[in-house]
């Protein structure tokens, strides 16, 4: 399995769902940066299961132990490792899946990659709860960033199965950082995404959903086409995430319907200061940052793991079946995929921040 990523800042995630433990080991960091523990403890908070709405009854504390690459609070340019005890697990839930696969799951891909080899209890090594180690080298990352050019990562979500933040399609709506499960300054939206996930959740059902994530304060200038950029990289680090269907920049999708004379992105003085007009582009021009806010959206699908009855097949009878996925389960995963979305950000800036001068 390749479970390692990046160039500069390299992270290598291991274990399994249902294993003894998951983690990370952090390796190319500077060293002597402060860490402040606390920060990464409410960090991961946010994405803990059992604390979100929605969220999977699950209870585990997801409090991270490091092993090694910290001395005195600060980074000591070793490889930085860190281990999360798994402490509540239901392994009998998924007894079978192997056999009869769960529509939207790799139960069947990972039989045809690795012949049964692989770990399947609550998913194994392709479980969502393997971005709780991803959000804490993320967390790394964030202070490092703040600390070496100023850099803040914000997010919020634009959308719930049906219910979207009003404007975001059609025009930049910016990312103001609110408190909550959806970090939505609007409460009367948040309130309305609530309700969609509650609905879905009483019919047995799920929803997928859309959030923004954006930096401030990251200079122009770093990024190295062709396959070396920001948003290679992002992009590389977000479909590693279960779930993740879709990534965009700036304006996403929405520029393939528009002339070029709407979407460029014009340069202008402005207090003797050089900007670009608009941001369409996501703050990249040819794969370079041209220091305007880094604006990236990402699309994750309906929690495949449902209590209604589904259409599957027993692999070994050779005939079709139905199945009824038991256990405890995302109605909608989006809120906690929230500050994975940041943490990946904040690893794709970091990673080709210490390649600037390259």
């Amino acid at each position: 399995m390749g479970s390692t990523w990046g160039n500069r800042i390299r992270i290598s995630v291991y274990g399994e769902s249902h294993g003894p433990a998951i983690g990370v080991v952090i390796d190319g960091l500077p060293s002597g940066i402060a860490i402040d523990e606390e920060k990464i403890v409410k960090e991961m908070q946010r994405r803990a299961p059992g604390k979100q709405v929605g969220s999977t009854p699950r209870s585990e504390a997801d409090l991270p132990t490091v092993l090694s690459g910290l001395y005195n609070g600060r980074t000591t340019g070793t490889p930085l490792a860190m281990e999360i005890l798994n402490t509540n697990t239901h392994s009998s839930d998924y007894d079978g899946f192997t056999v009869t696969p769960r529509p939207g799951h790799a139960d069947y891909t990972a039989r045809l990659r690795y012949k049964m080899s692989n770990d399947p209890r609550g998913g194994g090594h392709f479980s969502g709860r393997l971005t709780a180690p991803i959000l804490f080298a993320g967390a790394i990352a964030k202070q490092i960033l703040k600390e070496k050019c100023g850099v803040e990562i914000y997010g919020h979500i634009i959308r719930i199965g049906r219910i979207s933040a009003p404007g975001w399609e059609e025009e930049e709506v910016p990312v103001i950082p609110a408190e909550g499960a959806f970090a939505q300054e609007n409460t009367a939206v948040a309130s309305r995404m609530k309700e969609e996930i509650e609905a879905a959740k009483l019919e047995n059902d799920s929803v997928g959903g859309i959030v923004e994530v954006m930096a401030t304060g990251f200079p122009g200038g770093i990024g190295s086409p062709m396959w070396d950029t920001v948003e290679s990289s992002f992009a590389q680090l977000m479909f590693g995430v279960p779930a993740v269907k879709g990534v965009s920049f700036g304006s996403g999708f929405e520029v393939a319907s528009r002339r070029g004379s709407q979407n460029n992105d014009h340069l202008a003085f402005k207090d003797g200061k050089l900007r670009m007009t608009t941001n369409h582009g996501g703050g990249f021009e040819g794969g370079i940052s041209n220091g305007m806010p880094v604006l990236a959206q990402v699309a994750f699908k309906p929690t495949p793991s449902i209590g209604m009855e589904q259409d599957t097949v027993d692999l070994d009878a050779k005939e079709n079946t139905k199945i009824q996925i038991k256990g405890r389960h995302d109605a909608c995963i989006v809120p906690r995929a929230l500050p994975v979305a940041e943490g990946c950000l904040a690893l794709a800036l970091l990673d080709a921040y210490m390649g600037k001068g390259e």
